[in-house]
C-alpha cells in the first residue's frame, strides 16, 4: 500500500475512491487516465476505465496503481468521446478484480457502466431482496447492488430509473453512470462525497476532487449538488432534482485528511486553508512550552504551519518520509524494531535532538503506529521532550459512509481517557482539537457529518454494525 500521508490511517483506515468521468472529448480516455493520476491518493488497489465511442464500450481494468494499469498501448484500446474511471479502495467487498469499478453490464437500457464513491447503508437488505428475487452477482460490493437496482427499476427511461434507484438506496454516493452516448452524475441528498463540475476544451468533466481539473487543466463550475442527477450528452447540461436534500452532512474527515490539500471541494473549500486553521484552533487551545514543532508527512504538513503560525513556534521537517516505498517491500527475517514505521519515515536528529519536540498529527485511530513515531523522535531523533498534537477531536465511532473504519472497540479513544492515551503512547503531552475548535475552522459547520468523532449519525443503518 502506497504512503500517503499520516501513518495510523495508512495501516488503519483506508481512503473511499475516487471518480472521474468526461464527455465530449476525443482523447476521453487519455484525459480520465490523467484524472484518476490525479485522484490516486483516493484508491490504490486498483483501478479502471469505460469508454463510449457512442455505439460501443469498452473497459480496462486491473489491479495496481494507475500508472501501473494503463499503457499506451491499454489505452489504445479505450476509444471513443466519452469515459468514466474509478480508483478503488475495498470499503466494501474485498481486495479483488472481481470489485474493481466501472462495473459494466447490458440491459433494457442498452451497454452501461458504473463508478460509485461511497458506501451504501441498506446494500445487504437491498442485496438479499435482489437475490430472492433471482438476482446473480459477479461481486461482492455493494455497487454491484445499484446496477441490479438500475435493471430492476420500473421506468421507462434511463433517467427514471435512475431517479427511482437514487431514491431506494441509502448512504453515501457519488455516482458516474456511463451509457453508449450520455454521462450521468448523481450525488446522493446528504453530500456526504465531494463531487464537482468542470469543463475542458468544449469537453464536461466530473470529479470526485478539484486537483484532477488542475491536472489537465479544466475549469471548475460548480459542485454536483447533493440529490441532483445531472445528464451529459450531446444537447449539454440538464439537471433533474433526483432526491430530496433536506441537510448537508459532508464528510468531515474530507477536509481533515482524505482530500488532497490543492483541492478545492464543497462548494469551493479550499483543503490547505482549512487544514492551516486548524493547526491555528488546536494551538490556541493547547498550548505547551518548545522549541520546535515538526509534522508527521504528509497530511500533517499543513495543520503544522498553522500551529506554529498560532503558537510561534519553529517549523521544521523533524520526521522525512521516504516517498518510493510501494506496495509491497522484502522484510527482512531478523527482527528490526519499528521496521514498518522505520521504512517510510525517519527521524532527523539534528532538528530534534536535545529539544522539546511538538508533534502535530490529524488524528490518531488504534495508536499503535502513533507510539512508534513517539518513540522514533525520543530515541532516535534524541528530543529532550515529546508533545502530540491532534488537529482533530478524538475518534470514537465508526464510519458507515465509505471510509473503512476499525470496529469501535479497536479505537483507542473510544474506550480511554485522553491521559490513559498519553501514556500509551509515552509521549509527555497530548491534546485533542476539540468538536468546537474544528467546528469554529469550517464555514457553514451544521453542514457536516462529525459522526466520527460524536455518534451522531446523520443517515440511518442496521444497529448490529455498530460494535
Amino acid at each position: 500500500m502506497h504512503c500517503r500521508g499520516s501513518l495510523d490511517r495508512i495501516f488503519e483506515i483506508r481512503e473511499e475512491c475516487g471518480v472521474f468521468g468526461i464527455y465530449g472529448h476525443p482523447e476521453a480516455a487519455n484525459l480520465t487516465y490523467l484524472g484518476l493520476y490525479a485522484l490516486q491518493h483516493r484508491g490504490q488497489e486498483g483501478a479502471g476505465i469505460c469508454s463510449t465511442d457512442g455505439h460501443t464500450m469498452h473497459l480496462e481494468k486491473a489491479m495496481g496503481y494507475v500508472s501501473e494499469i494503463f499503457s499506451e498501448e491499454r489505452l489504445k484500446r479505450l476509444p471513443g468521446h466519452a469515459a468514466i474511471g474509478h480508483n478503488r479502495y475495498s470499503t466494501a467487498g474485498g481486495s479483488m478484480l472481481k470489485n474493481v469499478q466501472p462495473i459494466m453490464a447490458n440491459c433494457m437500457l442498452g451497454s452501461l457502466a458504473l463508478a460509485h464513491n461511497g458506501n451504501l447503508t441498506n446494500a445487504a437488505a437491498l442485496r438479499t431482496q435482489l437475490q430472492q428475487d433471482g438476482a446473480i452477482f459477479q461481486s461482492n460490493s455493494d455497487s454491484e447492488v445499484i446496477l441490479h437496482l438500475i435493471a430492476h427499476a420500473k421506468g421507462s427511461r434511463a433517467g427514471d430509473k435512475f431517479i427511482e434507484v437514487a431514491q431506494e438506496i441509502e448512504g453515501a454516493f457519488s455516482l458516474l453512470i456511463l451509457l453508449e452516448d450520455e454521462l450521468v452524475a448523481i450525488r446522493d441528498p446528504f453530500g456526504v462525497r465531494p463531487l464537482s463540475l468542470g469543463q475542458f476544451d468544449g469537453a464536461y468533466v466530473v470529479a470526485s476532487e478539484t486537483c484532477a481539473f488542475d491536472l489537465i487543466g479544466a475549469t471548475y463550475i460548480r459542485d454536483i449538488e447533493p440529490g441532483e442527477m445531472l445528464v451529459i450528452s450531446k444537447n449539454g447540461l440538464h439537471s433533474v432534482k433526483a432526491t430530496d436534500s433536506h441537510r448537508r452532512a459532508y464528510c468531515v474527515f474530507e477536509l481533515i485528511y482524505f482530500a488532497r490539500p490543492d483541492s478545492n471541494i464543497f462548494g469551493g473549500i479550499n483543503v490547505n486553508r482549512i487544514r492551516k486553521e486548524l493547526g491555528k484552533s488546536l494551538a490556541g487551545s493547547s498550548h505547551v512550552d518548545a522549541d520546535v514543532v515538526i509534522p508527521v508527512p504528509d497530511s500533517g504538513v499543513p495543520s503544522t504551519i498553522g500551529y506554529a503560525q498560532q503558537s510561534g513556534l519553529t517549523f521544521d521537517f523533524g520526521l522525512v518520509r521516504n516517498h518510493y516505498v510501494g506496495r509491497t517491500f522484502i522484510e527482512p527475517k531478523n527482527s528490526i524494531r519499528h521496521f514498518g514505521v522505520k521504512i517510510k519515515l525517519n527521524a532527523v536528529q539534528n532538528i530534534t535532538r536535545g529539544k522539546r519536540v511538538v508533534i502535530v498529527d490529524d488524528s490518531i485511530v488504534r495508536g499503535t503506529t502513533s507510539k512508534k513515531i513517539v518513540k522514533m523522535v525520543r530515541e532516535l531523533g534524541q528530543a529532550k521532550e515529546v508533545h502530540l498534537r491532534i488537529s482533530s477531536p478524538c475518534t470514537i465511532a465508526p464510519c458507515f459512509y465509505g471510509i473503512n473504519t476499525p470496529t469501535r472497540n479497536e479505537l483507542i479513544a473510544a474506550t480511554h481517557q485522553v491521559d490513559e492515551i498519553r501514556k500509551y503512547l509515552t509521549a509527555d503531552s497530548l491534546a485533542y482539537l476539540s468538536i468546537e475548535g474544528l467546528r469554529s475552522a469550517l464555514p457553514n459547520p451544521d453542514d457536516y457529518c462529525y459522526a466520527c468523532f460524536n455518534r451522531e449519525y446523520p443517515i440511518g443503518f442496521p444497529q448490529e454494525q455498530l460494535i
